[in-house]
């Protein structure tokens, strides 16, 4: 009785994520659909839109998941391979598979990204200028600031995210907190040579 309410009071208040036990074993499986797009070691494909997945904090990809599940994320119509994820995100339909999943992908290595010429100095400038107090000195993301992991992320994802961001692709759905904040951030780089400089910053990490 006691465990059910401790439950039920952790899924009132938002907390169901942590009341969730996760199995990396039972997550693989639950991964298999995944692979095809996001690699069998959640290494990501730039050439399928897919990004890397291991290496990512696990609060970030279980609320992406949820918000791919909930139409938080994907539900722009301008937004077409958000469109593809809420489909596939379906499949995972507990939190408990959920868990699963995300527990799978923390086993598996972090993967090298590629890097892309830029102007160093500008790129170390603007970012910790846009980016840096919550993504870290490093690109590494801080979980208590909902600020994901970019050094794990190829250049193509990271251009495209940056442009959903700043054309309302991504961010605008009210239920997105955390994306309407990037939203505004967006508009700090002021050239398309400042967004390649920080993004051959963050690869560079």
């Amino acid at each position: 009785m006691l465990k059910n309410l401790i439950m039920a009071v952790l899924i009132a208040a938002g907390g169901m994520n942590a009341a969730v036990a996760a199995d990396a074993e039972a997550g693989k499986a639950q991964y298999t659909p995944c692979v095809a797009c996001h690699g069998a070691n959640a290494e990501g494909n730039p050439a399928l839109n897919a990004p890397a997945l291991a290496g990512q904090h696990a609060a970030y990809l279980t609320r992406q998941i949820q918000h791919f599940q909930q139409g938080v994320r994907g539900g722009e119509p301008r937004d077409t391979l958000g469109r593809q994820m809420q489909g596939m995100a379906a499949v995972l339909g507990s939190p408990e598979a959920v868990a699963d999943v995300v527990a799978f992908i923390a086993t598996q290595p972090v993967p090298q990204t590629a890097a892309i010429d830029y102007d160093k100095r500008n790129g170390e400038v603007q970012y910790n200028a846009s980016c840096g107090a919550c993504h870290g000195a490093k690109a590494q993301g801080n979980p208590s600031l909902n600020a994901p992991n970019l050094a794990i992320l190829d250049e193509a994802y990271l251009r495209r995210q940056y442009t959903n961001f700043g054309e309302g692709i991504r961010g605008a759905h009210p239920q997105d907190k955390y994306g309407r904040q990037m939203a505004m951030m967006a508009s700090m780089l002021a050239s398309e040579k400042d967004v390649n400089d920080v993004i051959g910053f963050i690869l560079a990490q």
